[in-house]
């Protein structure tokens, strides 16, 4: 019998973390689902870990391939009516996954749902993106209307349509998976959640964040072995952000955004002397 969903997750040095989503799946996850884990060749011992979770599909690369690719070596074994993407350092609360999918079986237009993402101490966590153009980089950086380039939350009263939520919890539907396939696999870590919602978008469909069902997410947890720092982060998003942008708009908003904070600096320090 074909399961309702196929859950891919792609691990790399998270051992304890990747154990603890997939049993948080087991617990309060629909009975029928695949779950798929695709190990970018950890070194923490994940492989051991997760080679005695039972009931999983599982593919083990001998490098590690991205966060595309291996995603989509999740999707391309996936044999579930939705595919849905989950980072390692999550864990589902009861009837989550089924209400993203009763969701979007109500809604004939979704190519992505995006659930309501928490903090560990249960707290909002912003999961949602407007696609980053020189007009709002513009008006937040050199005249402060906040929020343009950031993360956000549209509300948690009822369904909103978005431009791109994050790929932390990611439900991609038939339809989507038909029209825009995978991830694209230029993208080794950043803007990959992005630039399939635009891809979504551009086929007709529509992105939605549906905060009614919650899955806690330790933000950040999955990439601490890839960086440890902001300007690791930050360089790490360079080739991505070329990728997406162009190289011309990619340097075109570095540029403003710099000397938007040069410009937000010299008017503090003006502030505080005068």
């Amino acid at each position: 019998m074909k399961p309702s969903v196929s859950i891919v997750i792609v691990n790399y040095n998270t051992k304890d973390l990747i154990v603890d989503c997939v049993k948080s799946i087991k617990k309060d996850g629909p009975k029928d689902a695949e779950i798929i884990v695709v190990d970018n060749n950890s070194t923490d011992g994940s492989v051991e870990a997760i080679k005695k979770l039972k009931s999983i599909k599982t593919i083990f690369n001998d490098s590690n391939t991205g966060f595309a690719f291996a995603n989509n070596q999740g999707i391309k074994i996936a044999k579930g009516k939705y595919v849905f993407l989950l980072n390692s350092d999550t864990y589902l609360t009861k009837g989550a996954l089924e209400d993203l999918m009763k969701f979007a079986d109500e809604h004939d237009d979704a190519g992505v749902v995006g659930p309501r993402l928490l903090n560990m101490d249960k707290s909002l966590q912003y999961s949602c993106f407007r696609f980053p153009t020189i007009t709002n980089a513009i008006k937040q950086y050199w005249f402060g209307k906040k929020g343009l380039f950031d993360k956000y939350v549209p509300g948690l009263d009822k369904p909103y349509e978005v431009d791109a939520v994050v790929g932390a919890a990611f439900l991609m539907t038939p339809k989507a998976l038909e029209k825009v396939g995978g991830l694209d696999e230029r993208y080794f870590f950043y803007f990959e959640d992005l630039a399939y919602c635009k891809k979504v978008h551009k086929e007709g469909l529509k992105v939605y964040y549906y905060p009614k069902p919650k899955i806690v997410h330790y933000h950040g947890a999955s990439i601490k072995k890839v960086e440890t720092e902001d300007a690791g982060r930050w360089k790490r998003m360079i080739p991505s952000s070329k990728i997406y942008h162009g190289l011309f708009k990619h340097y075109l908003l570095t540029f403003i955004m710099l000397l938007g904070q040069k410009w937000s600096k010299l008017y503090e320090v003006f502030k505080k002397n005068s």
